[in-house]
């Protein structure tokens, strides 16, 4: 996990403030350009610091995760250990994500056992 620092940080403790929130909200709150927000925010999400979240499938819509609380409470300790990832981890072991699920989420698709799920319903 390589944050970019302040800019990570300051985007989920944005989120963490705001609740669910789009990147132009996230912009003004955090004093960074969309586009640099628009290229973290699926960043932090395949790490699983944030989700995004409906309504719309490829909607930008994100909040922050457990994970992503842990990272804003251990944010001083980022520099000083070598395994971050492991150090949320170790925080809150509960809320790892499959990879398969952290992959879709920066390409904004499903995996086939949810579609499928869906189209019975």
């Amino acid at each position: 996990m390589k944050l970019r620092q302040p800019t990570d940080f300051e985007i989920l403790e944005a989120l963490e403030e705001t609740g669910r929130n789009v990147a132009p909200n996230l912009e003004s709150h955090t004093n960074k350009n969309r586009q640099n927000i628009n290229t973290r925010l699926p960043v932090l999400c395949d790490y699983g610091l944030v989700e995004r979240i409906g309504p719309a499938e490829r909607s930008g819509l994100y909040e922050i995760t457990m994970d992503g609380k842990a990272a804003l409470v251990h944010r001083e300790q980022y520099d000083e250990v070598d395994d971050f990832e492991s150090l949320l981890r170790a925080t809150d072991p509960g809320s790892s994500s499959p990879p398969t699920a952290q992959a879709s989420c920066v390409r904004g698709e499903r995996d086939d056992e949810s579609d499928r799920q869906e189209s019975r319903n």
